[in-house]
């Protein structure tokens, strides 16, 4: 039997050959090794507790806010920017697609940046930098003297059947694969991100996704966060039916934190991964990092953190269920919460949570449902008097984003009066179309049809 250590080699000098650092390979190597030794990376419900309460953001008193602003000056904007959004058929970053009022996340990043006098920094893939910084260029106010981005690093795809290393000659790109966001950790590091952060006097960093316009820098979270010392902190939500897939917060039999992402549940326990009662709170992705806790916690374990791992299964091209099935090892940036004794999280309001994942999110923002402020916050329409819209479109004509453009070429319908939209076929909106109540529109021919200028809908219609 071939001893992991050689199997590994393989992996070794491809990435030894791709000039990336030695930290990235012990670190690949630190999961392959639990790969190879059997490890799937599950964490069954047997091993684990729910959460029963957490503190809430809403209840904080004002001298959060007031600690909060003490140490904003050690504070800096973290977003997540390697995503493509190929889901809606982008081939750039997903943050420089037009969100509301023609300004993309980046360009409202930028302006809250700009606005609220804290450094922005981007995670960055190789597939997004040239363009994410083209788009900042004209930001020549953004503050601080931090530089902008760091790059997130690849690794290789194992193939399944006898952990080797993945090759595919038809296109050598995709024997790689991202190490999933928990490789900000090791980024930092390797950037030399982390020591500039020291260097300059910040502790604190808030992390997101770009895609989501809610997360913006709080001063009382990070009064609460500052204030109680704490090296990790995850804010969390209430999960709904509709969150019931994503992960979910849970404590270890020791009582500490853990987080439990969907790849890491059995398929016997499905059912209490997805039980919103029982498990109550899911991760948004909005964190904060202690940076010094961050560097001790590395130097102790020698640059490698030791996230849990996540076994992901694929196929090698994505795009072709013939080739073969690979591993992908992952790990979550919302993970470490494991890591850190004494880690943190608190609930937060909704409104801290609002990503943009499908075309029908982004039919939602773009409408006035919600409204650009003018220190550039993206939030609810407080006209609004109903919950947030339920919105369907027909996947064949609006899932990608040029379909979805061209049949709204005036902009988005008014929805502040409509609770529920569902589109079915091929319809294109005119120019101040309102939408209200419970909306369902079929198109019953064979071709386009058009919905005209000024027209009010509701109810069930069908062209």
């Amino acid at each position: 039997m071939t001893h992991p250590i050689e199997k590994f080699s393989p992996f070794a000098e491809r990435m030894t050959r791709e000039n990336l650092p030695d930290i990235v390979i012990r670190t690949f190597e630190h999961y392959y090794r639990q790969l190879a030794s059997g490890k799937t990376g599950l964490i069954p419900e047997s091993e684990i507790q729910p959460v029963e309460s957490l503190p809430a953001s809403e209840d904080f008193s004002p001298e959060m806010a007031a600690a909060g602003r003490a140490v904003l000056p050690h504070a800096i904007l973290l977003k997540l920017n390697g995503g493509l959004g190929t889901g809606m058929g982008l081939a750039k970053a997903k943050s420089l697609l037009p969100v509301k009022e023609g300004l993309t996340f980046l360009d409202i990043i930028a302006r809250q940046t700009t606005m609220g006098g804290v450094p922005l920094v981007l995670m960055n893939s190789f597939n997004t930098r040239d363009d994410s910084l083209a788009a900042l260029a004209r930001y020549d106010d953004l503050p601080g003297e931090i530089p902008l981005d760091f790059l997130q690093h690849k690794v290789p795809k194992i193939i399944q059947t006898d952990l080797s290393l993945a090759d595919w000659s038809r296109d050598p790109a995709l024997q790689w694969c991202p190490p999933g966001h928990g490789d900000i950790y090791t980024a930092l590091v390797t950037s030399g991100m982390l020591d500039k952060l020291l260097a300059g006097g910040y502790r604190y960093a808030f992390v997101s996704n770009a895609d989501n316009l809610g997360a913006v820098m709080d001063e009382a979270l990070l009064g609460y966060f500052a204030s109680n010392e704490l090296p990790f902190m995850m804010e969390v939500s209430p999960r709904t039916e509709a969150d019931k897939k994503g992960g979910h917060l849970a404590q270890s039999p020791t009582g500490n934190f853990l987080l439990r992402e969907s790849a890491q549940c059995p398929p016997e326990d499905e059912a209490t991964f997805q039980d919103i009662n029982r498990h109550r709170y899911f991760n948004t992705n909005n964190l904060w990092i202690n940076l010094p806790a961050l560097q001790s916690m590395l130097d102790e374990r020698d640059g490698i953190l030791g996230l849990a791992m996540i076994r992901n299964a694929k196929t090698l091209d994505p795009r072709d269920r013939q080739s073969p099935p690979v591993y992908q090892l992952e790990t979550a940036l919302g993970s470490a919460i494991e890591v850190f004794p004494g880690a943190g999280a608190v609930l937060i309001p909704k409104s801290r949570f609002a990503p943009i994942k499908k075309t029908n999110d982004l039919l939602d923002v773009r409408s006035d449902n919600y409204i650009l402020t003018d220190d550039f916050q993206v939030t609810a329409n407080t006209a609004r008097k109903l919950e947030r819209a339920f919105i369907d479109l027909d996947p064949v004509f609006y899932q990608f984003i040029d379909d979805f453009d061209a049949r709204f070429p005036q902009g988005a319908p008014s929805m502040l009066e409509c609770s529920r939209l569902v589109v079915r076929g091929d319809i294109h909106f005119g120019k101040d179309v309102v939408l209200r109540g419970d909306v369902e529109l079929i198109n019953g021919t064979n071709g386009p049809v058009e919905v005209p200028d000024g027209a009010v809908l509701t109810g069930r219609v069908i062209f």
